[in-house]
């Protein structure tokens, strides 16, 4: 495997955007362009209010590991060493503390990949020390067609192979490929949520029956229904894992410290979102008949009630991915910010909101890279993987300096 460790100093201010008195889900404008693939670059400040006498970090950019194609996910273990996935090639990858980087041999027989969907989100268990088990979310050759499946694996101690325990959750929809999810995130109760897509079917998103559409949240060993979750006493297995319903291509999910789950999903052309999930909420997405994808992401004319998203791009859309509430006085103004990677617009994002959950303002740092994840380290550091294809996608380490 090609590896690039060089050192890519970047200083300078954000490129900035702002909401005045923006209400709740109000589009942030885009800013900037984005350069060449494969560089990474930061932007001037645009704009001045009182958050401008707040330190912002200057930002060093480093490779951590290169030649990769489209590491989807990233998770880290006790130690410093971080497991991740390679989206098309079926791969996970371990990659050491001190740099070494090996294959972990695992049975991709049953996989399947095509289009969005193939070995995708990585996680690792809570008791991983212990149990040296982690989850991933892929897709699945099923009875008929494909799937998308959750599956719980087990690491050998010599970090060189891991063996399927056994599948948690199974049946989530899938297609062409297209819309396929799949984020993995644990929640601050302990349980696991999966954020899943709708495999660009008309009914997915709304049906309870479904696991297309929505975030699911489940016991993580066996994905047994989450006590408590709102319809836990229904007869359908499927229906009794849902958290949320109503939703496009949820491709990210982050807790926010003292504000629950959050959910970053793909829009059509229009109207990417930012989600602050709601027990049973249903987030309003109902494509018309044949897959048509001109309602709105939120259609308030649906039955019941919906929610409307916390931020949302408005037009065109810039496809967002992953992102983690930053945490760290070192972060700066940043700190208790969302950052979220943006593939269309190659760009990483600083997203922050109010107390309430509203969208006050945003940053744009770096620029130059399509961008699917964005993980916190142990270190305190933010840790992105690309999505350019080809074998031309690495892992950054972005470390901020006051």
């Amino acid at each position: 495997m090609h590896t690039n460790r060089a050192l890519a100093v970047i200083v300078g201010t954000a490129l900035a955007f702002t909401m005045s008195a923006a209400p709740a889900g109000s589009a942030a404008p885009a800013a900037g362009s984005a350069t060449a693939s494969g560089a990474v670059t930061v932007g001037t400040s645009v704009t001045a209010d009182s958050d401008d006498r707040l330190p912002r970090p200057r930002l060093r950019v480093r490779v951590v590991e290169g030649g990769l194609d489209i590491p989807w996910d990233l998770t880290f273990l006790p130690g410093g060493g971080m497991l991740y996935t390679q989206r098309d090639r079926l791969s996970i990858r371990y990659h050491g503390p001190r740099g070494a980087d090996r294959l972990v041999r695992i049975r991709t027989q049953g996989m399947w990949h095509s289009g969005e969907t193939g070995l995708m989100s990585i996680l690792a268990m809570r008791d991983f020390r212990r149990s040296r088990q982690f989850l991933t979310c892929h897709g699945s050759f099923a009875p008929g067609g494909h799937e998308v499946r959750v599956v719980l694996w087990k690491l050998s101690g010599d970090l060189t192979h891991a063996k399927r325990v056994r599948k948690v959750v199974t049946n989530l929809p899938a297609t062409s490929g297209r819309h396929g999810g799949c984020r993995l995130r644990f929640g601050p109760e302990g349980a696991l949520y999966v954020g899943t897509g709708d495999a660009a079917q008309t009914k997915n998103p709304q049906s309870l029956t479904s696991g297309g559409g929505k975030v699911l949240r489940v016991q993580p060993k066996s994905g047994r229904p989450w006590p408590g979750n709102p319809f836990i006493h229904a007869d359908s297995p499927m229906k009794r894992k849902i958290y949320t319903y109503g939703h496009r291509n949820v491709q990210g999910l982050a807790v926010r410290p003292r504000g629950g789950m959050w959910s970053v999903e793909h829009g059509t052309y229009r109207d990417d979102e930012v989600n602050r999930l709601r027990r049973g909420g249903n987030y309003g997405w109902q494509p018309g008949p044949g897959y048509d994808e001109s309602p709105p992401m939120t259609n308030y004319s649906l039955p019941g009630k919906q929610i409307g998203a916390r931020w949302r791009s408005g037009s065109p859309t810039i496809a967002p991915s992953g992102a983690v509430w930053l945490r760290g006085q070192k972060w700066g103004i940043w700190d208790g910010c969302l950052a979220m990677a943006v593939l269309g617009h190659t760009q990483l994002r600083i997203l922050k909101f109010n107390r309430e959950g509203t969208f006050v303002r945003g940053w744009i740092p770096l620029k130059g890279n399509r961008l699917r994840s964005a993980v916190q380290g142990p270190d305190g550091n933010l840790y992105l993987t690309t999505a350019n294809g080809g074998g031309n996608d690495r892992i950054l380490k972005v470390v901020p300096r006051r």
